[in-house]
């Protein structure tokens, strides 16, 4: 179930919210572990069952480590066994079918034994597969055991960060799970944002995927058009995570949960290195926390561990992200350059940069974001390759084309505006008038949540039009 559908917004929402509130505050969490069970079974009755699996040995074995506290031995076998089986659920369903498929590909005289596996995808398995993970580590470095098993199952499986994030560390809304306060002025600031990232989505995110899809599955596009495909779909990923993130955040808010932001600007930042640190903020958060500072992160005696440290994690992040080679070089590629820009010191040198040289970075610093999106968007290495070639005119094709032309003028006012919302510029309005004149801030965002509320009306009609709505990382 999309939040973006008819089924979301008409039935479901109004349901679990009206009876939510209807509730005494004992059962409220038992509701919301019904209703969150319940939408994820919408789209797939069956792997309900893995997701409660999943709930039960977590809770079952996190348990256990906490009893084990005195056997050191024993405790850490009880981990162990917790992080293999949810990294074994993660594998069987995300990348047994591409290691078989591998396999049979490179040694062909395996096609006689080895069967091709394809098995479907369970929706959101890698977000609540590393929020159960998380659970289980907190345990063990020392967090108390959640001794509710129906507060272990809403932590993992609550709807709004269900299947595509943010990753909520279990330490984030342990004491929230019990103490939380729905307030008019956060369910108001959480509906607000709702609409926030409902209009990213349908007026931005959801438009501008046809410019992108058009010159994806093109394989004879102009150089113009496909530097506008890659810059369309380069917006269209933001708008469309970010705005999800945004609708998930705001959903919390609305039932008093206090969700982590997800993104911060990254279009807007420095360096490649900057970039990843805005972006996905809690995938990025939680690597670093669970994987790079127990490897020891950057405070190593040599270079070469430093390096492997970071290259361990960003090998990780590819594959995290799907079960393709595509991914797979998407995410070395790109830390080789973050690696090259930590050995060189460049976030920090850049402080003593001109204004050119920051300019000209910044500009290179998006130039590899977007060819890194073109591994992201492509089916295929080969394919990929392809539209590399057409960005820079050596596929033989012309400089401009028709095609061209007319999404330009088509998606124009799209494009803009869409640059123009990956900028700061609420946070710039807080900062520069909110300590100066607070009564002129106050109207300025009260007149922002008017507009957001009629944007929100108006994305609502592409709704009842069937328009074009997917979700990207519904895939991940």
């Amino acid at each position: 179930m999309l939040f973006s559908s008819m089924e979301f917004l008409l039935f479901f929402l109004p349901v679990v919210l009206g009876v939510y509130f209807l509730l005494p505050l004992k059962a409220r969490n038992y509701w919301l572990l019904l209703g969150s069970l319940f939408f994820y079974a919408w789209g797939e009755p069956v792997y309900v069952v893995i997701m409660i699996l999943s709930i039960a040995f977590n809770y079952f074995l996190a348990l256990r480590i906490e009893e084990l506290a005195g056997s050191k031995a024993a405790r850490k076998l009880v981990f162990v066994v917790a992080i293999a089986l949810n990294l074994c659920t993660l594998f069987v369903f995300k990348y047994l079918g591409f290691l078989t498929g591998t396999v049979r590909t490179l040694f062909p005289a395996s096609q006689s034994w080895l069967p091709n596996i394809s098995i479907a995808l369970p929706i959101g398995i890698s977000f609540f597969t590393f929020q159960a993970m998380s659970y289980v580590i907190d345990v063990y470095r020392g967090t108390p055991a959640q001794k509710n098993i129906g507060y272990v199952g809403l932590y993992i499986s609550f709807f709004p960060q269900l299947i595509a994030g943010p990753i909520v560390r279990y330490t984030t809304i342990e004491k929230q799970l019990t103490e939380r306060k729905v307030t008019f002025n956060t369910f108001s600031k959480g509906l607000i944002r709702f609409m926030v990232g409902f209009n990213k989505k349908i007026l931005l995110a959801n438009t501008l995927a046809n410019v992108a899809d058009l010159a994806f599955s093109s394989t004879g596009n102009s150089v113009l058009m496909a530097w506008l495909g890659v810059i369309g779909y380069s917006l269209q990923i933001y708008f469309d995570f970010s705005g999800y993130s945004d609708m998930a955040i705001g959903l919390g808010g609305m039932f008093g949960f206090d969700f982590p932001e997800n993104f911060d600007h990254p279009y807007a930042s420095a360096t490649v290195t900057e970039f990843w640190r805005r972006w996905h903020i809690s995938l990025g958060s939680w690597f670093r926390d669970y994987v790079y500072f127990p490897m020891g992160g950057s405070r190593v005696r040599n270079k070469g561990r430093l390096v492997l440290n970071l290259m361990v994690v960003w090998l990780l992040t590819g594959i995290w992200h799907g079960a393709n080679w595509t991914f797979i070089l998407w995410g070395v590629l790109l830390g080789l350059v973050v690696v090259t820009e930590k050995l060189n010191g460049i976030p920090q040198k850049r402080k003593s940069w001109s204004g050119f040289h920051k300019t000209v970075y910044r500009l290179w610093t998006l130039l590899v974001i977007m060819l890194g999106w073109v591994l992201f968007r492509s089916e295929s290495l080969p394919a990929a390759w392809t539209y590399l070639r057409s960005m820079f005119g050596m596929s033989g094709a012309a400089l401009i084309d028709d095609a061209f032309i007319f999404n330009a003028r088509e998606y124009i006012v799209y494009l803009v505006f869409g640059i123009l919302c990956c900028l700061p510029v609420s946070a710039w309005l807080q900062k520069k008038v909110y300590p100066r004149r607070p009564t002129v801030g106050e109207v300025v965002m009260s007149v922002t949540d008017v507009i957001q509320f009629i944007l929100f009306i108006f994305s609502f009609t592409f709704l009842v039009m069937n328009a074009h709505n997917p979700f990207i990382y519904f895939n991940f």
